[in-house]
């Protein structure tokens, strides 16, 4: 994972240059208020665009295209509309002009939104020059391996920080880094809360990351809070203290992190970036960065293809991916976020976060969409799938799907060939036919298990487990 400074692609040419110190913090202006639509939000890790073609998101309710500028040299974000007759221009092309091609009358865009383009007038037209012929478009900003998008007035991107890990700027040589993405079936604030509460992760993630043998009292403490997020620690830290204490950061309006020290594993962090889609959904960003003090785990992880640790990742994430929808919908019947305190409750230090949190929401007025209401309950399938969540947004496990169907392919053909000359030869060569029989019923079995089991690794790219595994019977 890259971990340079944020680069900035701001659309307006009006921008003054701001330096990182001099930028200020998310959330406007209004000392009572957090405005989350003023602040940068990550859509996607860069390794996962296609510079090819348009690329979509929908960010706060906002369906967006993003597209590689190849005269800008740069990653762009429009409104996913044609100001012509508001066709999704997600749906038509990067043409050979490198401009984007709006799909119903070809009406082409430049980087800075202007239109450059329109078939159906005469060379006299001066239509595309008009105001109403440009396209809205959103700055954009690269840092540490993802495409940030701001959601507010442009005027005002330049001038927020982009919300990264501080510590992966220092020595980031050092660092090894795990790192997924997917669109999760409940609200960014409802992920937060989870991730924040360290108190779960010895049930809910039992066998997969926890242990419940490891369950013991969390003394959370706030060490300090404001408009803009805070701060607290875990004194004893996890697995009953033998990892050290656990710091924890929460940066407004989707960044949090819990950062640990110990002498049995070096430095880890567990990052997670929450990016509202829209009510009841949010894409999930989530980076381990381990600091090893030897480099032998640090080899381990780098060799792990990442189509393989996404799907251990996704594993995780359905631990407690259907309750977590539930639960949101119990909350909202109850009053939602501004009655938390009745609706939930938090007698022991192990809530503190999730208390505080709660609390900045109502104080800050921070809910991303108060005035909709949660869909109806999604089905169990639609709520453990993975194709349509990750898959198929994933370069890397789009790409390992293809490489397994291909191979389960040619594993199936050469059984069958295998299995189909296997009688001839006997009837052929008779008794010298015997070691080509033996070898060729080999050559067929082992397809045909190749074949089998890739099929089960198959599964895993579309579909999670019914069962989490802390449900499963204990083996004896």
């Amino acid at each position: 994972m890259a971990t340079t400074p944020a680069k900035f692609n701001l659309t307006s040419q009006k921008q003054e240059k701001s330096t990182q110190n001099e930028l200020l913090p998310a959330g406007g202006s209004d000392p009572t208020k957090f405005d989350v639509k003023e602040a940068w939000y990550p859509v996607y890790y860069l390794e996962d665009l296609d510079k090819t073609k348009p690329n979509t998101f929908t960010l706060l309710n906002q369906n967006i295209v993003i597209w590689w500028d190849k005269s800008g040299q740069s990653w762009r974000a429009f409104e996913d509309k044609c100001p012509h007759r508001l066709a999704p221009l997600s749906e038509g092309r990067v043409n050979e002009s490198g401009l984007l091609e709006c799909p119903y009358h070809g009406w082409a865009f430049s980087g800075t939104g202007n239109c450059e383009y329109i078939p159906q007038q005469t060379e006299a037209g001066k239509a595309e020059t008009s105001n109403r012929a440009c396209v809205k478009s959103l700055p954009t900003a690269e840092a540490q391996g993802m495409l940030f998008v701001y959601a507010g007035k442009t005027e005002n991107a330049a001038k927020t920080k982009v919300p990264i890990v501080e510590a992966l700027e220092e020595n980031p040589k050092d660092w090894v880094c795990i790192g997924t993405f997917r669109d999760i079936p409940y609200d960014a604030l409802t992920l937060l809360e989870n991730v924040l509460d360290s108190s779960h992760i010895p049930y809910t993630h039992h066998k997969t990351v926890g242990n419940r043998a490891n369950a013991a009292p969390v003394e959370l403490e706030v060490i300090e809070s404001d408009k803009h997020g805070f701060k607290g620690m875990w004194a004893e830290g996890p697995r009953k203290g033998t990892l050290g204490k656990q710091y924890t950061t929460f940066i407004a309006p989707g960044l949090m992190w819990h950062d640990l020290t110990s002498k049995q594993f070096g430095r880890t962090m567990t990052v997670v970036y929450a990016t509202p889609i829209r009510k009841g959904e949010c894409r999930l960003f989530a980076i381990f960065p381990f600091k090893f003090s030897s480099p032998i785990p640090g080899l381990f992880i780098k060799l792990t293809p990442r189509w393989y640790s996404h799907i251990n990742q996704n594993s995780i994430l359905e631990d407690d991916q259907i309750f977590l929808h539930y639960q949101e919908r119990y909350l909202e019947a109850t009053g939602g976020s501004t009655n938390f305190n009745k609706a939930f409750y938090l007698p022991t230090k192990a809530d503190s976060f999730v208390a505080e949190l709660r609390q900045w929401v109502n104080y800050y007025c921070t809910e991303p969409f108060p005035q909709e209401s949660l869909s109806a309950p999604w089905s169990r399938e639609q709520l453990l799938d993975r194709y349509h969540s990750h898959t198929i947004k994933c370069s890397s496990c789009r790409q390992a799907l293809k490489n397994i169907k291909t191979l389960r392919e040619v594993a199936a053909i050469v059984a069958v060939v295998a299995w189909i000359i296997t009688p001839m030869l006997i009837v052929l060569l008779s008794n010298s036919s015997f070691w080509s029989v033996v070898s060729l019923t080999i050559v067929s079995l082992i397809c045909a298990g190749i074949w089998w089991q890739l099929g089960k690794l198959e599964k895993k790219f579309y579909q999670g487990q019914d069962i989490p595994p802390r449900n499963l019977p204990e083996k004896k």
